[in-house]
């Protein structure tokens, strides 16, 4: 896996090394009905998962969730069903619920076999400290849920 230095000379995952943040961006890419990301790279696009802890302490959980963060959580998800239908051939859906507290469930099935499920809370602060956690967490979670598909294929089907 190739890897780049920024300034600060910390190593940092490309986007088109990493199958899990390409596929985050084509979900977040299909959002985009006015054309604005068209120009974009891939990692501005997805430069709002990385908030340092730091500044998600300070995001206020106060009120109703933010549209554009309830976005992102829905197209984290549905980066990880597409993975895992790409993978196994299993239609995947996605149902992300949360409250206007930021607590909920982030769920994705296919057939009858629940192949992710996340309990969500203080979604308000969504986000991962660098591009590299962002990428392990949901490469983490399509490899949990292809072995899932795997181990219970009688069940997946419909």
């Amino acid at each position: 896996m190739a890897t780049t230095t920024t300034n600060s000379e910390t190593p940092t995952i490309l986007v088109a090394d990493s199958p899990f943040l390409q596929a985050l961006v084509q979900q977040l890419r299909s959002y985009d009905s006015f054309g604005v990301y068209r120009t974009w790279t891939d990692e501005l696009v997805i430069a709002p998962y990385v908030i340092p802890k730091k500044k998600r302490r300070e995001i206020s959980l106060e009120g109703d969730i933010d549209p554009t963060t309830q976005l992102r959580i829905i197209c984290y998800f549905r980066a990880i069903a597409a993975l895992i239908e790409q993978e196994t051939g299993l239609l995947c859906q996605v149902v992300v619920d949360l409250n206007h507290e930021g607590f909920g469930w982030a769920l994705v099935w296919g057939g009858k076999l629940m192949v992710v499920s996340r309990s969500l809370r203080d979604a308000h602060r969504f986000g991962f400290d660098t591009l590299e956690k962002l990428n392990e967490q949901g490469t983490k979670l399509v490899n949990s849920g292809i072995e899932l598909v795997q181990r219970f294929p009688e069940v997946s089907k419909l």
